[in-house]
């Protein structure tokens, strides 16, 4: 993978930092893509540098001008993680059309305006797309209906586009997370406590519990299957939601 060019949306912290982290290990060319460009900034200054774009991945004129800069800064895109997300709850009698909305928005559509702006580099130069699903994407989740939604869409999709380009030299998968453990989790977290009365730390107890290993997936964890699956050696693996979630969430 070295020289390669790598897109991340989302690399700013998290999973998206982790990903980028193990991606720059692997001697990727990056280019780090979100909303905060302090943030990016940051990440890029303990990667020894990286390309950064501020874009808010909801915006079709505002993706494709943020990969026409990052074609400028390091030639063709040949590896995308779509890992920009949010997770937001709700009980479904509360959901109203917005936060659907914001949802579909963020998760889903977010993730096919990037893949469709970097779809001429992959489809002309071969390449990887990794999608950061969830494992919201595989079963369902109670007061998350519109993040689940959203997520089995990008599943679906992640699906459909590894069928239409199985011949073309681009694989398409997604990673699929538990519980993990970083600042997206506190929504769910404060969620439990606003329903059971729990503390901060009970609640968190609860949902590693989740997790037949005892534990919260730790973000290094989601970057080594993407990391995997970008590799030359992950070249027959196509169409895959591969859960990162210690056993909770089985497909097959």
């Amino acid at each position: 993978m070295k020289g390669l060019h790598a897109v991340v949306t989302g690399g700013g912290r998290g999973i998206g930092a982790a990903i980028a982290a193990r991606l720059a290990a692997e001697g990727v060319t990056l280019t780090l893509m979100g909303r905060n460009e302090e943030r990016l900034r940051q990440q890029a200054e303990q990667l020894g540098g990286a390309h950064i774009v501020c874009v808010d991945v909801t915006d079709e004129a505002g993706v494709n001008a943020a990969f026409e800069n990052a074609r400028a800064a390091h030639g063709p895109v040949r590896i995308l993680v779509n890992n920009a997300g949010q997770a937001e709850s709700a009980p479904a009698l509360k959901t109203d059309l917005g936060l659907w909305q914001h949802m579909l928005d963020v998760n889903l559509t977010g993730t096919w305006l990037c893949t469709r702006a970097a779809l001429p580099d992959l489809l002309a130069e071969g390449g990887r797309i990794v999608n950061v699903a969830s494992t919201a994407g595989l079963v369902g989740y109670p007061y998350v209906a519109a993040y689940v939604a959203a997520k089995h869409g990008v599943v679906g999709l992640t699906r459909a586009l590894a069928l239409e380009f199985a011949a073309r030299g681009v694989t398409v998968n997604a990673v699929c997370p538990g519980y993990t453990d970083t600042d997206l989790i506190v929504g769910a977290v404060q969620t439990i406590q606003d329903k059971t009365g729990r503390s901060e730390e009970q609640a968190r107890a609860a949902l590693a519990r989740s997790n037949p290993q005892g534990q919260l997936v730790q973000p290094g964890q989601v970057a080594d299957a993407v990391a995997w699956l970008c590799s030359p050696g992950a070249s027959a693996i196509t169409g895959q939601a591969i859960a990162v979630a210690g056993g909770e969430v089985m497909t097959g």
